[in-house]
C-alpha cells in the first residue's frame, strides 16, 4: 500500500479515492495539515504567514503507515483511512483523530463506520466539514478568542465559530497536554471540546486546514503560534497611559473642555476619543463641520496638551451618502442573496463595505486619509467590526472572497488591514487601532481588541477577565474593555459606583487602560441632521462619580504612570515574541498544577500578580500564590512563600496586588 503515500519535497501526501491529504512543516516544531476532495488544494494562507525559511522535515514511508517529523512534533498517518496521530519528542500522544470503522484495529473493527474527516456534500459543490479528535477528559483548553461566559478553561464547552458584537472567534487553542492548535478556516461553524471527543465543524468550506505545534511550556507554544501568524507592532507611547472616552462627545467644544479639565487637574491622560456619529452620514468618513468646525485646529490644540485624538470609524455606508453610488457600482459593498440589500439599519439604511475586497480597502482608506489622516488623526477606532448585522443570517451575505458562510470570520482582520496598510504606506510606525472584533492574525495589523457592548455589572466584569486572558492566549495581546461596561450605569447610583471602582482598578492592569460607556440618563440629540441626530450618554469622566471614587481613580491613574517603563517592556515582548500582556497563572508557572485551575487572578507580565474584586460588597478574597516564587503583598508589605492560599483584605480603595521575588515598583496602597 506504499502507493497511497508520496513525498513531495518536505510534504507528506496521502491519497485514497477522491481525498488528498497534505502534511508539511510550517515553522519550528509545527505542521500544517490540509485535506480536500476537490481536484486541487486551496493555496490561501488565511491566518498563516508564509514560512520565512523552509523547515527540514524527516519523512518515512512504511508498509502500513508513514510519518513526518519536524523538531518536537511527529505525525503518523495510517494506510487504512489516513488516520493521523500526533506525538511529541518524548513519543507522547498529543492529539489523535477519532475513527470508528472496520479498518481501525485499535477499536476492534468497530461497526460504527465513523471517519475523522467527514466531508458532507452540499448541492453546488462544496462541503459541510467535520473533523473529530479523541478527547482526554483531564485536558484543559485555553484561548479561542472572546466569549461572553464565565469560563477560562474551554474544556466541555461548545463555541460558535462566528463573529458577533462582544464575541470574537479566534480559533487557536492551547492545551495543557502540550500542543497548540489553529483551526485555519474562516468559515462559520462550531467547535465542541467534549468529554468523549473534540469536534471542529465548518458549515460551508472546500477543505480541512489546520496547524498544530508541540511545546514544553505554554510560552513555547504561544511563541511558535505568533511566529506563523504574526505579532503586534511596538505599542506607541500613548498606548501605555490612560484613555478617556464616553458615549459620546457631541461637539468639538465639549471634547476640548474635557481635555483641558484633565490637564487643569494635573491628571495623566494620553488619548481622548471622538465616538460615532461625528459624521454627516454613515459612509462619508469625515467630520460634520457643523459640530466639529476645525478638526486640524482641535488636533493641534490636543497635541499641545500632549493628548492624542482617536476617531471612530464605522464600516456602514448609508444609501443616501455621497459615496454609496460609486461603491455600489464598483462592487465594494457586501451583497445579500435574498431580501432588500440592507445589512444594518441603525440611524439609516446602510450596507457594510466589503473589507475582503482589496479595491474596497484601498477606496475606504483613501477617503479616510483625506478626511482624517491628513488632518492629523493617528489612531482609529474601528467599530462594528464583526460586522454587526441587524439580522445574523450568515447564509444571506456574500463577499468578494466568498460567501459569509465560507469566509465570514475573516472580515474583522481585513477591516484592520484596511487601515494598517494605509497608515503603514504613509510611513507611520507603532500603528495601533481599536477594533471591536478579531480573527487569527488580526494582531499583525495593529488590532487592539475590546470586548464590545457589554453590560455594566459585576457579572459582566467577571466574564471580561476570562475573555481578556483567553484573547491573549489566542494571540491577541492588545486587549481592553469598556471600564464600567457599556450598557447602562448611572453615575449617581452607589452600586454602580462600586462596580466602576472595582473595574477601574482592574482596568489599570489591562494592556490598555480605557474608560468608556453609555451612562444614564441619556442626553438628547442636539440637531436633526448629521452628527447632531444621535443622542449622548451621561458624563463619564473620572470626576463624574463623587469624591471617594475620584480619589481612587486618580490613585490608579498614577499607579499606571509609575508602571509605564514596566508596561513598555511588556509591549516590547508582545511585539517581539507574541507574549500576552495579561497572562493566566499557568503561563508563568506551568509546573504548578494548581495554577492551571486558577481563573479569577492573573499575572500582569512576569512580576505582578493581580487579584481583581469581582463581587459586589466584597472586602477580602482568597488568593493563590504559585509555588517557585516568593511573594510580597503590596498592600500590607507581608512576604509569603509560594504554593499557598491566603486570605487578603480588599477595602474599596484597594485591589490586591503581589510582587514576585525581587520585583519592586513604587506603588502605594
Amino acid at each position: 500500500m506504499r502507493g497511497l503515500f508520496q513525498k513531495e519535497g518536505n510534504r507528506l501526501i496521502w491519497q485514497f479515492d477522491a481525498e488528498k491529504l497534505w502534511i508539511e512543516p510550517w515553522g519550528a516544531n509545527s505542521l500544517r495539515i490540509r485535506a480536500t476532495r476537490h481536484s486541487e488544494m486551496q493555496s490561501e494562507l488565511w491566518a498563516l504567514l508564509a514560512p520565512v525559511e523552509e523547515s527540514l522535515s524527516a519523512i518515512q514511508i512504511n508498509e502500513d503507515s508513514a510519518s513526518i517529523t519536524n523538531g518536537k512534533i511527529r505525525a503518523v498517518v495510517s494506510t487504512a483511512g489516513g488516520k493521523i496521530t500526533f506525538y511529541n519528542q518524548d513519543d507522547k500522544v498529543l492529539l489523535e483523530e477519532y475513527v470508528r470503522n472496520r479498518n481501525d484495529v485499535k477499536q476492534f473493527c468497530s461497526a460504527l463506520m465513523i471517519n475523522a474527516r467527514e466531508f458532507k456534500a452540499i448541492p453546488g459543490g462544496d462541503y459541510q466539514l467535520k473533523l473529530s479528535f479523541e478527547s482526554d477528559p483531564d485536558e484543559k483548553i485555553f484561548g479561542m478568542g472572546q466569549y461572553q461566559h464565565p469560563y477560562l478553561d474551554m474544556k466541555n464547552c461548545t463555541l460558535e465559530l462566528a463573529q458577533r458584537n462582544s464575541q470574537a472567534s479566534v480559533p487557536f487553542a492551547l492545551s495543557s497536554n502540550g500542543y497548540g492548535f489553529l483551526w485555519n478556516n474562516p468559515a462559520i461553524g462550531r467547535v465542541t471540546f467534549g468529554k468523549n471527543m473534540t469536534e471542529w465543524e465548518a458549515l460551508l468550506t472546500k477543505q480541512v486546514d489546520y496547524w498544530i505545534t508541540a511545546g514544553d511550556t505554554p510560552a513555547q507554544i504561544e511563541e511558535a503560534y505568533a511566529s506563523v501568524t504574526g505579532t503586534v507592532p511596538m505599542m506607541p507611547e500613548y498606548g501605555l497611559g490612560f484613555w478617556q472616552c464616553k458615549l459620546r462627545y457631541q461637539t468639538q467644544e465639549e471634547l476640548l473642555v474635557v481635555a483641558h479639565e484633565y490637564k487643569r487637574r494635573g491628571l495623566p491622560i494620553d488619548v481622548i476619543v471622538v465616538d460615532f456619529f461625528h459624521w454627516p452620514k454613515q459612509g462619508e468618513w469625515k467630520f460634520d463641520l457643523e459640530y466639529w468646525p476645525d478638526p486640524e485646529g482641535m488636533i493641534r490644540e490636543l497635541r499641545e496638551l500632549d493628548i492624542e485624538l482617536m476617531v471612530s470609524i464605522w464600516p456602514t455606508v448609508d444609501k443616501t451618502s455621497e459615496n454609496y453610488a460609486e461603491m455600489l457600482q464598483k462592487g465594494y459593498l457586501v451583497r445579500t442573496d435574498r431580501g432588500i440589500r440592507t445589512t444594518m439599519d441603525f440611524l439609516g439604511d446602510t450596507v457594510f463595505y466589503d473589507s475582503t475586497n482589496p479595491g474596497a480597502r484601498d477606496h475606504v482608506w483613501k477617503i479616510a486619509k483625506k478626511n482624517y489622516y491628513d488632518k492629523g488623526v493617528r489612531i482609529f477606532w474601528l467599530d462594528e467590526a464583526e460586522p454587526e448585522y441587524s439580522v445574523y443570517d450568515f447564509d444571506n451575505y456574500r463577499y468578494h472572497t466568498g460567501t459569509n458562510m465560507q469566509v465570514g470570520n475573516i472580515y474583522p482582520l481585513n477591516y484592520a488591514q484596511t487601515f494598517y496598510e494605509g497608515m503603514q504606506a504613509e510611513g507611520q510606525e507603532g500603528i495601533v487601532n481599536l477594533v471591536r472584533c478579531a480573527w487569527a492574525g488580526s494582531q499583525r495589523y495593529g488590532a487592539l481588541v475590546w470586548s464590545g457592548d457589554i453590560d455594566s455589572s459585576f457579572t459582566s466584569m467577571h466574564n471580561q477577565l476570562k475573555a481578556g486572558l483567553n484573547m491573549g492566549i489566542a494571540g491577541i495581546p492588545w486587549w481592553t474593555t469598556d471600564i464600567g461596561g457599556f450598557h447602562g450605569g448611572d453615575p449617581n447610583d452607589p452600586d454602580f459606583r462600586e462596580c466602576l471602582i472595582r473595574w477601574f482598578q482592574y482596568g489599570a492592569f489591562s494592556p490598555v487602560f480605557r474608560l468608556h460607556g453609555d451612562r444614564e440618563p441619556a442626553g438628547a440629540p442636539i440637531g436633526i441632521t448629521g452628527g447632531g441626530m444621535c443622542w449622548s450618554g451621561a458624563e463619564n469622566e473620572v470626576w463624574s462619580y463623587g469624591d471617594e471614587a475620584y480619589e481612587i481613580f486618580t490613585k490608579y491613574m498614577r499607579i499606571r504612570e509609575t508602571l509605564r517603563p514596566y508596561i513598555r517592556g511588556l509591549m516590547k515582548e508582545a511585539s517581539e515574541k507574541g507574549t500576552p500582556v495579561m497572562r493566566p497563572m499557568f503561563y508563568e508557572f506551568p509546573s504548578d498544577m494548581e495554577a492551571w485551575s486558577i481563573e479569577d487572578q492573573y499575572m500582569f507580565g512576569p512580576d505582578i500578580l493581580v487579584a481583581p474584586i469581582l463581587e459586589q460588597g466584597a472586602r477580602s478574597r482568597k488568593i493563590y500564590l504559585p509555588a517557585g516564587a516568593v511573594w510580597k503583598d503590596v498592600g500590607s508589605g507581608k512576604i509569603y512563600e509560594g504554593g499557598n492560599w491566603i486570605e487578603c483584605k480588599a477595602p474599596i480603595e484597594w485591589m490586591p496586588l503581589f510582587f514576585r521575588d525581587d520585583a519592586h515598583f513604587l506603588i502605594n496602597a
